[in-house]
């Protein structure tokens, strides 16, 4: 088992991450009878990506010797009527120092075929941004 999750009523729940104990709770968004005071689950699946594309470019990273520190992505969820669901998911990643070319290429790659991204129905159009300093 990955996880437990309680309804804590009034459209609220708590996860708990059973390995590590680490805990999220989630809200029901304001344009959906919710208080919209936490991620909603729409939220951590859009956030799932970055953290997922981010976290695949850092294996690789050590792996390449390179230092991924302080990379930044920010996600933007946009969601469609009937039936309700995501519709469109950006993210920009925005780096800290410039790579190689290669290097560029292969981070890029990795992002790409991270596990989240292959998850996601094709119909979610998925917007992707690298950014480095010029």
């Amino acid at each position: 088992m990955t996880s437990k999750v309680v309804y804590k009523g009034k459209l609220r729940t708590e996860a708990e991450h059973l390995q590590s104990g680490s805990r999220m709770i989630t809200d029901a968004p304001t344009d959906n009878h919710g208080k919209g005071e936490a991620f909603s689950p729409t939220d951590t699946v859009a956030t799932a990506l970055a953290t997922c594309m981010i976290t695949m470019m850092g294996i690789k990273a050590e792996e390449m010797g390179l230092d991924l520190e302080g990379t930044q992505g920010e996600v933007t969820k946009t969601m469609a009527a009937n039936p309700r669901r995501i519709s469109k998911i950006e993210v920009k990643l925005d780096f800290p120092v410039v790579y190689s070319e290669k290097q560029t290429k292969i981070l890029e790659h990795t992002a790409r075929t991270c596990p989240v991204l292959q998850s996601l129905h094709p119909e979610i159009e998925k917007l992707i941004t690298f950014n480095y300093p010029s």
